[in-house]
């Protein structure tokens, strides 16, 4: 028992507790929003329930990932790999459609539901660092670069093959692009790519389907299509900007209680925020996850190399993206693709992944750059 209470002692001391501790802040607080936005349905316990053990699990998650040493694991490169390919193929045979994807697997017996490509997201990170770091000397040569394309292409393929979710590959995409730069790719190979991404759109909007093509459209026009593909953003800019400075008040947000507002406790909670808590409400969610945001960026500036500092940024990358989006999609700024706020939306694949993801950043700073290394640098 004393030597247990020692562990214990040393992993508070070691771990980040402090991003632990915002995390649970920002999970609670999306805990009382879920509440209030499935008060309308008629199986509000079942979500508060499911939110909570995904809550519960991924403080579980957070101290074992915090505890794997990624760089012994990433010597498993292969494995990981195989997983990775594997777990999201998995979704063109046993895959349930949600929301116009096949992004969901049906777990057995218990009726709950998992999203490969969510959990993918942490080992598609660890890989990527593995790789650059692997290949810092050399990263900007043409063969470095094709096999880094050829990882993320992979993923992309396997992600809009196997489950058409073009929000998911966006997140791949946008994590990969934010690592390479951070990992020192020259810039003329992200000017190449945007040239290439420029000249390939008119190819890549006649593949959208007419839907796809609406969701991008109505952000420049609400208008076009109001009771339709516009209705939700139409109704969260409504619910948003009815919530003026302090809101309805919990509980009370007309549209929220209506039931008029579809996925408004995945895709649209932040919506929920906005019309009963207000601006007030709408600062301080937008601030702990800054506050996330810059504590994963500043474990990455300590960490023991290269590699520690890129699984960082990557996370990093995972949450601005996210965050960016949904809120973006929730004022009318983005296109709609069903992407979760982090800590926020319901989903307990989702808050697992976050809590997992945070855990890698805490490994990282419990396993700092070396003192005599600290010295030699300075």
């Amino acid at each position: 028992m004393k030597h247990f209470l020692k562990s214990v002692k040393r992993f508070m001391k070691e771990a980040d507790m402090f991003l632990l501790s915002v995390c649970l802040i920002a999970s609670i607080l999306g805990l009382v929003l879920i509440t209030s936005a499935t008060m309308s349905y008629s199986s509000t316990a079942r979500y508060i329930i499911v939110q909570g053990i995904g809550i519960v699990i991924g403080i579980f998650l957070f101290i074992i990932f915090s505890l794997i040493d990624i760089y012994d694991l990433s010597d498993y490169w292969k494995w990981l790999l195989g997983f990775n390919i594997l777990f999201i193929s998995s979704t063109a045979v046993f895959g349930i459609e949600v929301s116009g994807n096949k992004s969901w697997l049906e777990i057995p017996f218990i009726g709950m539901r998992v999203q490969p490509a969510e959990v993918v997201k942490i080992t598609y990170i660890l890989l990527l660092a593995k790789q650059m770091y692997a290949q810092r000397e050399w990263l900007s040569s043409v063969r470095s670069v094709l096999l880094l394309g050829g990882h993320v292409a992979l993923m992309l393929g396997l992600i809009w093959i196997c489950s058409d979710d073009m929000g998911m590959s966006l997140v791949y995409v946008f994590i990969f692009i934010c690592m390479a730069f951070a990992a020192g790719l020259r810039f003329w190979w992200f000017l190449g790519a945007g040239a290439i991404a420029v000249a390939s759109f008119p190819f890549i909007w006649r593949s959208l389907s007419e839907y796809q093509k609406m969701r991008i459209l109505v952000v420049i026009d609400d208008t076009l299509d109001p009771l339709g593909i516009g209705y939700q953003a139409s109704k969260s800019k409504l619910m948003i900007g009815s919530g003026r400075f302090s809101g309805q008040g919990l509980f009370n947000g007309t549209q929220t209680q209506s039931g008029s507002m579809p996925a408004k406790h995945t895709d649209f909670i932040f919506s929920v925020a906005g019309e009963e808590t207000g601006m007030i409400g709408a600062i301080v969610i937008i601030v702990l996850l800054s506050i996330i945001i810059f504590r994963c960026l500043y474990i990455a500036t300590k960490a023991r190399n290269g590699m520690g500092s890129l699984v960082c940024v990557g996370v990093a990358a995972m949450l601005i993206f996210q965050v960016f989006e949904n809120i973006g999609m929730c004022v009318g700024i983005t296109p709609i693709i069903g992407i979760t706020l982090p800590f926020f939306s319901y989903g307990g694949t989702s808050i697992m992944t976050m809590f997992a993801a945070m855990g890698l950043v805490s490994g990282v700073k419990m396993r700092p750059m070396p003192s005599w290394l600290k010295s030699s640098s300075s």
